[in-house]
């Protein structure tokens, strides 16, 4: 079945791959586009975007929003900005730079031609945001302003304060809600996605619950395309939304869509640490705030333990006393290494006795030098929002006192497998943003999510989708009646039926927290052997236990979080299962991928290029089967393949 992954990726010089592709794929007349229908499920950034685009060019599009408003989408919370190759700073930047710095900042495990896409389009989306009344910061000029993020030595990435993604998903919403207006887009808030329908080996609709009145939903369409994020909530400890989740895509994975690189998950060095274990989430400092903080623990342990009793203040501590470590062990980044390098810098001076807070579990950002470099009012100018947060939640001033941070799951970069056009291995079956794997590989820079997102909704996706519908515009309407349909609804149903009649003593909650602490623990920021074995049968037990134990109140016919928790918790049971057994397998260092057991003599990532180059796509083989691994041969033809270096 390796036929299966076939990237169509096209052939020709790198720079021109786009341009061939779209002049050599089919399109769809206006006329025909209004005889075809789309459903997008997602209303974050990427499903937005699409649907704005899609419905604006003609097609009859549905979308399917988890929340009450798209506005509540977890885009709203990439706070630094998104990056775009304009080279607004005559800083040397460039299409090919953009490219490269996300190809190696994924330490090479992505696919080259999707990713030079990416980079190619970036500059379209700043126009399109601006073009949409996006308040992006401007310089005394007037022009757009840049700053620095991490994995990169030039300043590209555009942003609005703090609230970069809220700012573009207005954007977003405001083209959405114009072709609501217009009749072309019908959105669904509260459904939530629970299936996917295939008729003739082709996704032809889906199954959604109406979370407000609990009824079960049959939406057919000529294609699918699925927007719904990551699944960093696995960990249950993460910095997504609550409501954010994988099920969608593993919906779709277990209706034949090949999952592709699970254990490719980020972890964000700049997050306020846990507090206690009756927390539900994690909030996220800003990665725009290593521009002009300084990260650093104390070099002596004395320190460490008098900041620990709260006997000084970290401020009180001379200068000469502190070892900011991510400038001395990588003096050309500095504190702007990618994530995955920051992190894991931060774990080893924790691990080594040097964490400031009561925990051992936090390291210093500090901004006192560059207040007195620039200014109080400078700095409250450019994070004044994210300063007021941080204060709001750990009640300490950051002006005053260095913040404290430790890194936490973020972002996934594995997802959905899909190919040059974005289609899953099921046909007719899309996926975009962070619910596929595409662009990122082991690990994703920082102002690259938002940039994705926008990307495959605004400029790739309304190309690429025209070539599979233009097939489609004899087929008549999708009719709900079909068989498929009633069989994909009482599967729905009979799963609900199950979880309500085990009438079990623990809540949900309780799985998941279980879960989560074995993720962390055992497919966290590092792995081993016989910890991810360890894991593999802990989340067998666990899942058996939930299966035989959990409770679900109140009833299926109405507004139900236990209901919507349950479902998506099982999900996860299986998801992270296939997480470690995908980290197993996958004997090299990479990216966000650690295994302890390959790493260089200074704790870096070493890789295994002769083995492991390739993307790893996961087949669902069935209940209680071992899935069938695939392999995507990653071929780099216009970079050289190298051992990542950001210290020189």
């Amino acid at each position: 079945m390796a036929e299966k992954l076939i990237s169509k990726a096209p052939e020709g010089p790198l720079a021109e791959k786009w341009t061939r592709h779209k002049a050599n794929i089919r399109v769809v007349s206006p006329a025909n586009k209004r005889k075809l229908d789309i459903i997008v499920v997602g209303t974050g950034l990427g499903g937005a975007s699409a649907a704005a685009a899609l419905g604006e060019l003609g097609y009859n599009v549905k979308i399917f929003c988890i929340s009450d408003s798209p506005r509540r989408a977890h885009s709203i919370a990439a706070q630094g900005g998104i990056n775009a190759a304009k080279n607004y700073q005559n800083d040397n930047d460039s299409v090919y730079r953009l490219f490269y710095d996300t190809i190696k900042g994924g330490d090479y495990r992505a696919r080259e031609a999707n990713v030079y896409r990416l980079a190619e389009v970036s500059n379209l989306i700043i126009d399109q945001c601006v073009a949409q009344g996006v308040p992006f910061a401007r310089d005394y000029g007037g022009l757009l302003d840049n700053r620095s993020f991490g994995g990169a030595q030039v300043s590209r990435t555009f942003y609005a304060r703090g609230q970069t993604g809220q700012q573009l998903l207005l954007g977003a919403y405001a083209a959405l809600n114009r072709q609501v207006a217009k009749g072309s887009v019908k959105s669904y808030p509260r459904h939530e996605m629970l299936d996917v329908v295939m008729i003739d080996g082709k996704a032809r609709g889906i199954i959604a619950r109406n979370l407000v009145t609990g009824e079960v939903e049959r939406h057919g369409a000529h294609a699918v395309v699925i927007a719904t994020g990551g699944y960093g909530n696995v960990h249950f400890l993460s910095t997504n939304a609550m409501n954010s989740n994988g099920s969608a895509a593993w919906q779709a994975y277990k209706r034949g869509a090949m999952f592709a690189n699970p254990c490719f998950a980020q972890i964000h060095p700049t997050c306020i640490p846990v507090h206690g274990d009756q927390q539900s989430k994690l909030t996220l400092m800003s990665e725009s705030l290593r521009n002009d903080g300084r990260i650093w623990v104390p070099k002596k342990k004395e320190d460490v333990e008098k900041l620990r009793k709260r006997q000084i203040k970290a401020s009180q501590i001379p200068e000469e006393d502190r070892d900011y470590y991510l400038e001395r062990r990588y003096p050309a980044f500095g504190n702007l290494v990618p994530r995955d390098v920051a992190s894991r810098a931060a774990k080893e001076r924790c691990d080594a006795g040097f964490g400031v807070n009561e925990t051992g579990l936090a390291v210093y950002l500090d901004f006192s030098t560059a207040i007195k470099r620039l200014g109080k009012h400078v700095i409250e100018e450019r994070y004044g929002n994210l300063f007021q947060m941080y204060e709001k939640i750990v009640d300490v001033n950051p002006y005053e006192e260095p913040m404290m941070i430790y890194p936490a799951i973020h972002y996934t970069m594995g997802g959905l497998w899909v190919d040059y056009n974005l289609m899953t291995t099921v046909s007719g079956l899309y996926a975009i943003g962070e619910a596929n794997f595409s662009d990122h590989g082991g690990n994703r820079l920082g102002a690259s999510a938002l940039m994705q997102g926008l990307a495959d909704g605004y400029f790739i996706l309304p190309y690429t989708i025209g070539d599979y519908l233009a097939s489609e515009i004899q087929s008549k309407k999708v009719d709900t009646n079909n068989p498929a349909f009633e069989a994909a609804e009482k599967k729905v149903t009979d799963k609900i039926a199950v979880l309500f009649a085990i009438n079990g003593k623990q809540p949900v909650d309780y799985f998941h927290k279980k879960l989560g602490n074995i993720m962390w623990n055992e497919v966290g920021m590092a792995r081993n052997e016989a910890g991810l074995k360890k894991a593999i049968a802990e989340i067998k037990a666990i899942r058996d236990e939930f299966w035989h134990d959990v409770f679900v109140p109140n009833t299926k016919e109405e507004f139900n979080q236990e209901l919507e928790k349950a479902l998506r918790v099982a999900d996860f049971l299986e998801l992270g299962e296939l997480m470690a057994t995908d980290a197993l397998n996958r004997k090299e260092s990479c990216g966000g991928h650690l295994r302890e057991e390959m790493q260089t003599e200074d704790g870096e990532a070493k890789r295994d290029d002769a083995n492991f180059m390739y993307v790893t796509a996961w087949e669902y083989a069935g209940r209680d089967k071992a899935p069938i691994m695939h392999k995507e041969p990653l071929n780099y033809e216009f970079v050289k393949v190298a051992t990542r270096n950001y210290k020189d």
